[in-house]
Parts: C-alpha cells; sequence; structure tokens
C-alpha cells in the first residue's frame, strides 16, 4: 500500500513538472554587446501554451510578449505583461528603429 502511495505521488510531480514551462536565462555576455536588445544585463525567456513568447525581467518578474500570441494573451488577460518596448533599446545604426528580437525569438522558440 505504502509503496503505491508512494508511486503515485511521484508519478503526480513527475507530471506537473513536464508541464511546467521551461524558462532559460540569456545574458548580455551570451549574446554579444552589438546584439543586445534590452535594457537589463540579462533576461529570461520562457514559451507558453498556445505557443506565446516571453522576455522576463528576472528582477521584477515582469512579463513582456515577444511574439502576438504572447500579445493576444496579455490583451485577453489570461497572462499579465507589459510592451517589450519598454525594456527594448534603440538600434545604434538604424536612428528610430529598435534591435532585432530575433535572436531572443529563436532561442524562445526551442523551450515549446
Amino acid at each position: 500500500m505504502k509503496k503505491s502511495i508512494l508511486t503515485l505521488l511521484l508519478l503526480t510531480c513527475s507530471a506537473s513538472a513536464l508541464a511546467a514551462p521551461q524558462v532559460i536565462t540569456v545574458s548580455r555576455l551570451d549574446v554579444g554587446k552589438d546584439k543586445w536588445a534590452f535594457n537589463r544585463e540579462e533576461v529570461m525567456l520562457t514559451c507558453r501554451p498556445g505557443h506565446a513568447l516571453f522576455a522576463i525581467n528576472p528582477s521584477t518578474l515582469v512579463q513582456y510578449p515577444l511574439n502576438d500570441a504572447a500579445q493576444q494573451q496579455v490583451a485577453s488577460g489570461e497572462n499579465s505583461g507589459q510592451p517589450i518596448s519598454v525594456i527594448q533599446i534603440d538600434d545604434p545604426a538604424k536612428p528610430g528603429e529598435k534591435m532585432s528580437l530575433a535572436p531572443y525569438i529563436e532561442r524562445a522558440e526551442k523551450l515549446c
């Protein structure tokens, strides 16, 4: 009986661990100063259900949507977040434009 309960408990814990969204941390050193797109030294990237990609400020845990699916989830109230432009920096090579988010979107998609 004890073995059955223990096995059931372990299976439940394993299932919830597999269902949890993966999170990775990337820093300015990982990407390179010339490609870094944020006013933070590091951000966390995650993929939520529905292929919603978010950047997360590790010090405040505020989420910033990286794709349309994430923006729709924030707009509908399914997830909380602020516009990515809050932490995205201007591209010094292209006045009036923001730095590309492509490298971060690619990394976050690998988590889905």
